[in-house]
């Protein structure tokens, strides 16, 4: 059973019951529907919750919604996030023919931008196609989109997979909700401690100690005395008069110089950065009675990838890692996926080679015993080479004995990025579709194979088709792998669920923390060794939903501990 919900006034809440086997249309035979008052809907969802046939709650944006519930005590099993739904079933390749894929873009398209710390790299170096202006008319009811995107699904090319994808992203709606409702546990006074073990203590203003004496130290081994080495211009003109011949500051580059400079300096941007990003005022900003809770967006990312909208939560830093800590009498499950994108380019490509190659053991040791490279070092620059586009170096050296031992997963790769030279979508598992390169790469392109085309106009457009294949080559496992990570959390949510049923959210074991391909459980300590059990179950389920019997393992490691820093 489907139940639709939406404003229908200021305090007022339509609810439409939709039996599933009523189709497309919200009017169909059998659907209901109901007016209750706003401040009623938490009891109404609790009881459809004990009494139906286990609903799926239909609305247009989970985060609109699903905080007041959890506030009220109330978890939903499952849902349909229309927004979510809407963005994957408009760009999708399944989809193209669809009336909702061709229609004009409307407020439905409307996404919120997020935090440029998860934006994708790709778009700062392209242009992508914009969503027209809102029509007039207003916006589609919730009903009238649920049908929209029921029809879209029933006429695509594979129902199975696309039904299978809306499901597992809007389960991680859910649970991107859950997260920072229970937040994760963060002990303040040890982050406190950690910051004045590496800075100093907190000064009333200016840099702390620590940092002070290294500024001294940089400006003494420059001899500039009012140099600011936040400033990186002033900075690279100070290196290059001292004779340091650097041309930018970005500090994988200063690693390759020699100067007495260097050592001080970089230690200076390292802990720079860890004031800025997670110093005392990011603590005062984001941790609240023991959690800290950031606002994650589902989708924020067009791979799929998961964003936030403040906090840092995809950027926590290993050096206060040691103020994530259970309460007592609970522990923290940590978990991670061993190298989850090469094992998702095994899937997808049906590489029978490289999925032996991972068989019960590290995937680039496998890559090593095949003789395919002699050293796991080399194995990993090699899969980075081919699933990121590198064509120089050591990658480059390497990627002609990847191809010849595996020559599906090349290739697949290999395609990806032809597809996207020529400024094609490229599709992942599931369906989700890459975007096509906006108009100004489109004029580069034509401008190059116009009768008028000068050298540099070839050259221009060749190396925006190299970058934007570059982009589609690593979409397809990147998306994909998204895909896994959805399919995997929203299977442990489940079990989790049954590990205390009944209980309340944080009561009862639950998810506190995700990063692409790791996630954090915290439990009571008595079910600890249960909830490892069940992530690493809940990873083997979701490598059956993605590629069914293909054998390519996904093999995860789930450490019981009480800080994270004990974890890793």
């Amino acid at each position: 059973m489907h139940i639709l919900l939406e404003r229908s006034g200021r305090d007022m809440v339509r609810a439409t019951w939709v039996p599933v086997a009523a189709g497309t249309s919200g009017e169909s035979d059998g659907a209901r529907s109901e007016e209750l008052r706003a401040d009623a809907l938490a009891a109404f969802v609790r009881e459809c919750e004990a009494r139906e046939e286990r609903p799926r709650w239909v609305w247009d944006d989970t985060r609109a919604w699903y905080p007041a519930l959890l506030a009220a005590g109330v978890r939903v099993e499952r849902c349909v996030d229309l927004r979510l739904c809407h963005a994957i079933l408009r760009g999708s390749t399944l989809t193209a023919a669809t009336p909702l894929a061709t229609a004009p873009a409307g407020e439905w398209d409307a996404v919120a931008e997020p935090e440029a710390e998860a934006a994708p790299a790709h778009t700062a170096l392209f242009e992508l196609d914009a969503p027209e202006p809102q029509p007039a008319g207003g916006r589609r009811s919730v009903p009238d989109e649920f049908a929209a995107q029921e029809a879209a699904v029933a006429a695509s090319t594979d129902p199975r997979r696309l039904r299978l994808l809306l499901a597992a992203e809007s389960a991680g709606a859910l649970i991107g909700v859950e997260l920072q409702h229970a937040g994760l546990p963060y002990r303040a006074d040890r982050h406190d401690e950690l910051l004045t073990e590496l800075l100093g203590p907190r000064p009333a203003y200016g840099r702390p100690a620590v940092l002070e004496a290294l500024v001294h130290d940089i400006r003494e081994r420059l001899d500039s005395p009012d140099l600011n080495p936040d400033s990186p211009p002033d900075l690279l003109r100070a290196l290059q008069r001292a004779g340091v011949m650097a041309t930018s500051t970005r500090s994988w580059e200063l690693r390759q110089l020699q100067h007495p400079v260097i050592d001080p300096l970089l230690r200076y941007k390292k802990l720079s950065r860890l004031l800025t990003a997670n110093g005392w005022t990011w603590l005062d900003a984001w941790v609240r009675d023991g959690r800290f809770r950031p606002d994650y967006v589902p989708g924020g990312v067009v791979t799929g990838r998961w964003a936030t909208r403040g906090g840092g939560a995809l950027q926590l830093p290993k050096q206060v890692r040691g103020a994530v800590v259970a309460d007592p009498g609970w522990k923290l499950v940590v978990a991670d996926a061993a190298q989850l994108e090469p094992r998702i380019l095994t899937g997808l490509a049906g590489d029978q080679a490289m999925a032996a190659a991972g068989r019960g053991k590290d995937l680039y040791e496998g890559i090593v015993a095949s003789g395919a490279v002699e050293e796991r070092a080399q194995a990993k620059v090699a899969m980075l080479g081919a699933m990121y586009g590198a064509t120089t170096g050591e990658s480059g050296r390497l990627m002609p004995r990847l191809s010849r031992a595996f020559p599906r997963a090349v290739r697949l790769v290999e395609e990806a990025a032809r597809a996207g030279e020529r400024g094609e979508k490229v599709t992942s598992r599931l369906g989700r579709s890459s975007p096509r390169p906006g108009g100004s790469w489109a004029a580069t392109q034509a401008a190059a194979a116009g009768p008028e085309s000068t050298e540099a106009d070839e050259r221009r457009a060749r190396s925006q088709a190299r970058d934007w294949g570059r982009f589609t080559r690593n979409f397809v496992v990147q998306a994909s792998a998204a895909e896994w990570a959805l399919c995997w959390m929203a299977e442990l949510r489940n079990r989790l669920t049954a590990l205390a049923p009944g209980e309340p959210l944080t009561a009862s074991p639950h998810l506190v923390y995700f990063l692409h391909d790791e996630v954090i459980v915290h439990t009571p300590e008595a079910l600890a060794d249960e909830v490892a059990s069940a992530v690493r179950a809940s990873a083997e389920q979701a490598g059956r939903l993605l590629f069914g019997v293909f054998p390519v393992e996904f093999p995860v490691t789930a450490v019981v501990a009480d800080s994270y820093a004990e974890a890793k």
